[in-house]
């Protein structure tokens, strides 16, 4: 499942739910005096949106500076959405699927546009206004986002993954590791020279946060059909054909699999920490607290 490199809350919200907010949300933001008014509304929402469904990255984004911070909650929801469509809606894979296509469609009309208001008139969901806001301030590539969406649609029809690199460039990219390098584009680097060096720890946060969730949640992934443990490394377990975590015969095995993958996932960590230094100063503090929750 992809978690988007936090820990959920218990609580969610129906489709329902998400659907009136966003019609509140859309006509203040219209009738809002300016584009500033309109931005602080709809970040004002995602900040909601964070906070309900992350209470450990909510916290860690408090001791970002206020308009990072603004983005940072921007970028959340933007991601939080999709992650919503795939998991938690009451849908069938042919719907979801519908629903992640029109939300690049909206995506990518979003770029075209200049301004949040203006991406509303065109009927643009505004977590994907303020989104599309972000990555014209910050100048996130938006092929990043597209790589996202890429990742969402493998929940929706699940494959399998042979090996570790195949999961990591296949799922773990799109669904981590570009969320990584948005927030690197937002945080900013020490000097122009260090900014490589801080997509490269984002690279490696990114790929031990999603580590982590694959360990913690293997038992539901499996319920929804997912299998998010590298094929070679069961098989040098003994496990061929299909893998039963919750088989007794199957759970000494997994372990020992789990116990690779921690290792691997610490490695990561380090690598991340090690970079810490290239992120712009007011953001070090924020992103060391991610890695220390985690």
């Amino acid at each position: 499942m992809a978690e988007t490199t936090t820990i959920k809350s218990s609580y969610i919200w129906s489709e329902a739910e998400w659907n009136l907010r966003e019609e509140r949300m859309r006509h203040r933001a219209l009738t809002a005096n300016s584009e500033s008014e309109a931005w602080r509304l709809i970040t004002r929402q995602a900040r909601t949106v964070l906070r309900t469904y992350s209470t450990s990255f909510f916290i860690v984004t408090r001791f970002l500076p206020p308009d990072k911070r603004e983005q940072v909650e921007a970028i959340y929801a933007a991601v939080r959405y999709p992650d919503e469509i795939v998991d938690s809606f009451p849908l069938t894979p042919e719907q979801r699927c519908l629903r992640l296509n029109n939300w690049a469609a909206d995506y990518e009309l979003a770029l075209t546009t200049n301004s949040i208001q203006q991406t509303l008139k065109l009927n643009v969901p505004c977590f994907l206004a303020s989104f599309a806001h972000v990555t014209r301030k910050a100048g996130i590539p938006p092929e990043h986002y597209r790589s996202f969406l890429t990742a969402m649609k493998l929940d929706v029809w699940p494959r399998r993954f042979s090996t570790l690199n195949d999961l990591i460039e296949s799922y773990i990219y799109g669904s981590a590791i570009v969320v990584g390098y948005f927030l690197t584009y937002v945080y900013g680097s020490t000097t122009p020279q260090d900014f490589e060096r801080a997509l490269l720890s984002a690279k490696h946060l990114g790929i031990a946060l999603q580590l982590t969730n694959f360990l913690r949640d293997v038992t539901e992934d499996q319920r929804r059909g997912r299998l998010y443990l590298p094929l070679d490394m069961l098989r040098s377990e003994g496990i061929t054909g299909d893998a039963d975590a919750t088989a007794p015969e199957h759970q000494a095995a997994f372990r020992r699999v789990l116990n690779t993958l921690t290792e691997i996932a610490e490695d990561h960590y380090a690598r991340a920490y090690a970079d810490l230094d290239a992120f712009a100063p007011d953001c070090r503090t924020a992103i060391h607290a991610c890695i220390n929750v985690y």
